[in-house]
Parts: C-alpha cells; structure tokens; sequence
C-alpha cells in the first residue's frame, strides 16, 4: 500500500494544476487518470490552440460569466486566482499566445504546450502519476484516511480530490464517475446537462432552413422569460441539423428543452426601415433588396415562404414587408433537441455547491474535495471554463496545504 498527503483523480486541465500546486507547496501527491492519453480536452480545445483563459473575467463580478443553481459560488476561486496570474505562468513558460477575440486568449502554437506545461508543474512538486490506471473502489477508514483502490495497487491517504470531469465528449474517455463518488458519500448532485451544445431542429418548422447548412452570419439571439431571459451577440453557424456556432453554444447553456430561441438576423439594422426605403425607391426584386441587408441565401429562404414578395419590391404589400421584417429581425423556433453530450463542450450541473465550500472546495465529507468541470459551475465560451479549472483548483491545493501537518 502506497501512502501520500493527497490523491487526485481525473488528469485533466483541474486534476493537472492542482495536483501540481499541490506538490509544489509541500504534499506528497499521487495523480491517477484511467485515460491513456494525458488531458485529450485540452489538446483538442480550441481548434487545438487552448483557449486557455479570458482576460475579460471581471474578478469583482465573476458570477455574471457563470451559470449554476448558485452561480455566486465561484465567485471566492475566481477572484483569487485570476486570469492574469495564469498569464503570467504561461508567460514563465515561454508560450507564445494571441487574443482573438473578446478577451480570448489562444497559444500561438499547438495546445500540447499548456499540457507540457502543467505536467512541469507537476514533476517541480515531484507528483507520483499513474496512468493509465482504473480507479475501482474509494473507501473512509474509521480514521478519517481514504483508501482509493487501482488497478496498480492500493494507494492512502487523508485528502482525495475528484476531478474528472463531467459527461462532455465521452469518446475521449468523459464518465460519470465524479458524480458516482458523490453520491456514495452522500452529497447531492444537480442533474448534468450538455451545455456550450448546436441545437437541433426538424419538422416543418425547419424545412426552408434545412439547405442552409454552411451558411455563417453574426446575429443576436435570446431564450428566456423577462425576467430571465437571456441574450448574446455573435456568429451563427446553419448545419445539416440545426445550428451551430458561438451565438448558439452560448444560449445552450441557458436553454431549456420546450422553450424557443429568438434570433435577429440583422442586429445593426432597423430592417423594416429598410425595406420601406427600399420600396420607394427601387424595383428590384424584394429578395435581392433583403440580400443586402442579410446573406442572399438567407434571403432567398425568408421571401420564399411569402408568396406575396416573389415581385419586385416596390409591387410588395406593406403588410407582408412588415411580415418579413419581423420574421428576420425576431424569428422565433424551438428546438427539437441539441446534439447531446458528444458534441458538447462542457457539462451544466454536477456536484451541488450547497455540500462544497467556496473558500476550499472542500465537501461536507471532510477531506474529500471536488474542482473543475464535476462542479456544478459551468461558464460562457470563450475561456471561461478552462479558468475555473485552474482557479478551483488553485483553492483546493491552497487549502490542503494549509490543512497539512508535514511528517517529523
């Protein structure tokens, strides 16, 4: 039987930063991971660049770039481990990086340099890692000391950190396992969801749209009710089943199976002013005139479903241009579903934040610990996720530092 101050399970971006913090700040850390492969969602994150962090997180006000049944929880991690002193680390590691957009921060180069760089921190804390290696059973000894049995052996200790993850991507080794662990020690789980999903669409509803597929614009879209309603400007992507793109990931996470989204094709233009211009003054056909002011494809799909513009648009009753004004400017559809957990970037719900200290991460369990993605915070895109990993993850080791007693 093998003995350390701390076992961390699940080696992805959370598992990695903590169980390197871990060891640098004086524990004796073993890191166990079942994959064969070392944090496969970091090497594929952003089109394999790592959009590692956002610069844009307000640190007073995290919660407002997070969703969860507290979103107030991450609020202590985050504004005290903070975008920019993970900057500053991948700056001490010499990687090259990019904004791309809306504080998005990007490697030059391929993401495999933010995983050599954790695994650095790593072997700086002389952190014991077994990989690949199944995990089959946790138990709590009467003295408060977990024993976590593997596939290589028994391993011991006071401390056990859950950080696999949630049900994102199974085909690169997702599982429920972290939610297992904390049902068995008794803590409540919020149902998972995929979140940062494409929507699906079908029926008749979605017939005109159904050969748009490839077609990108930038738009604003909105789910909700007043009071929680919702909404984001950015790009949307048309696919063969539904839609896609950052517009669309982002309202995911706030939509709800049942509800319709709600999309303004031109979100810089007052489109029913337009038309009406445009019929005063010219005679081209009232699809060419709307493909000026969205894509012609989109276009064609819109007037083509109102008999009565298939004319020049100065023929075109005002009552059916207003119609089509306000079928592009606030066209609303509900989705059939999304793509589901393989296509989604993250996973919303997870471990409850009522049975979590924000300050540790910590559970009600003492000396069982849960961070990154397993948690019920999930964040926008853009960055955001990947900082709650590194900042609960921060905390946890902070804390079991402070909590640890060396050996004499």
């Amino acid at each position: 039987m093998s003995d350390f101050d701390a076992i961390v399970i699940g080696a992805g971006a959370a598992g990695l930063f903590c169980a390197g913090q871990a060891g640098q700040l004086g524990l004796r850390v073993l890191l166990v991971d079942h994959s064969e492969r070392i944090a496969e969602k970091i090497r594929i994150s952003g089109g394999g660049r790592a959009n590692f962090t956002n610069r844009d997180l307000d640190v007073r006000a995290p919660q407002r770039h997070f969703i969860g049944d507290n979103p107030n929880f991450c609020r202590s991690a985050l504004s005290r481990y903070t975008p920019a002193q993970f900057i500053a680390l991948v700056e001490r590691h010499g990687i090259a990086y990019h904004e791309k957009h809306k504080g998005q921060l990007f490697c030059d180069g391929p993401s495999q340099q933010i995983i050599d760089m954790l695994l650095a921190e790593c072997a700086a804390g002389s952190v014991t890692h077994w990989q690949p290696c199944r995990v089959d059973a946790i138990s709590r000894t009467a003295d408060s000391t977990f024993h976590v049995d593997t596939s290589r052996g028994t391993a011991r200790a006071p401390r056990v950190v859950i950080a696999t993850g949630g049900l994102s991507i199974p085909q690169i080794g997702a599982s429920d396992f972290g939610y297992r662990v904390a049902a068995q020690f008794g803590l409540r789980v919020v149902a998972p969801r995929p979140a940062l999903v494409p929507l699906t669409f079908g029926g008749d509803a979605w017939a005109p749209y159904a050969g748009l597929a490839g077609l990108a614009l930038p738009v604003r879209i909105q789910t909700g009710e007043k009071k929680t309603r919702m909404a984001f400007l950015e790009d949307l992507l048309f696919t063969h089943r539904g839609l896609s793109g950052p517009a669309v990931l982002q309202i995911s996470s706030y939509w709800r199976a049942g509800a319709p989204i709600t999309i303004d094709f031109a979100p810089d233009t007052e489109i029913h002013d337009a038309l009406v211009s445009a019929k005063q003054r010219s005679r081209k056909l009232t699809a060419n005139e709307l493909a000026t002011l969205v894509p012609s494809r989109l276009a064609d799909a819109w007037v083509g479903q109102l008999p009565s513009l298939q004319r020049p648009i100065n023929e075109a009753p005002d009552r059916a241009l207003a119609e089509l004004a306000e079928r592009v400017a606030r066209w609303q559809i509900t989705p059939s579903g999304s793509e589901g957990y393989k296509k989604a970037e993250v996973t919303a719900g997870g471990v409850d934040t009522r049975d979590l200290s924000s300050q540790t991460l910590e559970s009600t369990q003492r000396g069982l610990y849960f961070i990154g993605e397993v948690v019920d915070v999930t964040g926008w895109l853009g960055g955001y996720n990947f900082q709650w990993a590194w900042a609960s993850a921060h905390a946890c080791a902070q804390a079991m530092a402070a909590g640890h007693t060396p050996a004499l």
